[in-house]
């Protein structure tokens, strides 16, 4: 191959370079990309909240109406089933893996001498209210963050104040029962549950009473632990009963009686003994009686009349 031939070769190379480089210059002036103000394609991300930002409190429903319809009998069983693997619930008894819970509501936050709580219930200050027992049981790690309290909560609203009412009965003198508070009622449903019956007033039920029925109750219902009930017999934990019906509240002379029932004035008619037998903290709030009550109206008015047959003269029947 002679030289000439090879110069033709290079010539044509630099020709087409040249031409390429042209036709590029004049594409990009010709044709101009315009930029996407946005992508073609979106994807939903959620925003992760920003730092210092508090997730609003849920809330708990007040305690006050909740305990006013409270089971004291339903918290200790309760309480037996979940907590009684780690604390103790008798007058002086011994801590375990947590502190005894006699005369915990109302005491201090670090109620148990000697007992190593942790710093995080050491750090709270006051009494333990109702209030801050439903908080605390509610989730004991939101309440105390850092508490050793490995207990997930109860998170059943009546549940917490039935547990919360029976650890209120374990006391000499029971903290009172709060005043139910009002709630709104809540808005009508297309199909609204109809109203449950009332109850037959004591007087209908004191017509068709057995007092041999309520005297089996009685015993059954272990009132024989605390009360007497022959003429004269001595008083125990609770006072003696014979010739309640139609006396005074505090009937037995020398009888140290709650400050609660000694503000209730005037005799114990068969009305006040039937309140008194459905739930006696909720009648005098403050009671030393822990006797949770009777819930069935027939068994109170058995129980009614047997105590109405404990006197030399029985008050009559109300009339019919």
């Amino acid at each position: 191959m002679d030289s000439m031939e090879i110069n033709k070769g290079i010539a044509a190379v630099l020709i087409a370079g040249i031409a390429f480089f042209l036709c590029g210059t004049i594409g990009v002036n010709l044709v101009r990309v315009k930029p996407l103000e946005q992508s073609a394609i979106k994807i939903a991300v959620q925003e992760a909240p920003s730092p210092g930002a508090k997730a609003a409190p849920g809330g708990l429903p007040p305690i006050a109406p909740l305990l006013a319809k409270a089971d004291p009998a339903a918290g200790e069983a309760y309480a037996k089933k979940a907590c009684a693997l780690c604390h103790t619930f008798t007058e002086a008894g011994k801590a375990g893996v947590g502190p005894n819970l006699y005369n915990v509501v109302g005491g201090p936050h670090a109620h148990m001498q000697g007992f190593d709580y942790s710093a995080a219930l050491k750090a709270k200050q006051g009494p333990w209210t109702f209030d801050e027992m439903n908080e605390w049981l509610h989730k004991p790690s939101a309440y105390a963050p850092g508490t050793r309290m490995g207990f997930a909560g109860i998170s059943n609203d009546q549940e917490r104040a039935n547990v919360i009412d029976y650890l209120r009965t374990l006391s000499p003198n029971p903290v009172p029962l709060p005043p139910p508070t009002e709630t709104p009622a809540p808005a009508p449903t297309a199909a609204a549950a109809p109203a449950p019956p009332e109850e037959p007033s004591i007087d209908t039920l004191l017509a068709s009473a057995d007092p041999a029925r309520g005297e089996a109750d009685a015993k059954k219902l272990g009132c024989v632990a605390c009360h007497t009930f022959n003429e004269g017999g001595k008083s125990g934990l609770g006072p003696n009963l014979y010739g309640v019906v139609g006396a005074p509240h505090g009937h037995v002379e020398g009888f140290n009686y709650s400050a609660a029932l000694k503000s209730h004035q005037g005799p114990w008619t068969f009305e006040a003994l039937d309140q008194w037998l459905t739930k006696p903290a909720a009648y005098a709030p403050g009671t030393r009686m822990t006797f949770v009550g009777v819930k069935n109206p027939k068994e109170r008015a058995d129980i009614i009349d047997y105590l109405r047959t404990l006197a030399a003269n029985p008050e009559p029947l109300p009339a019919k």
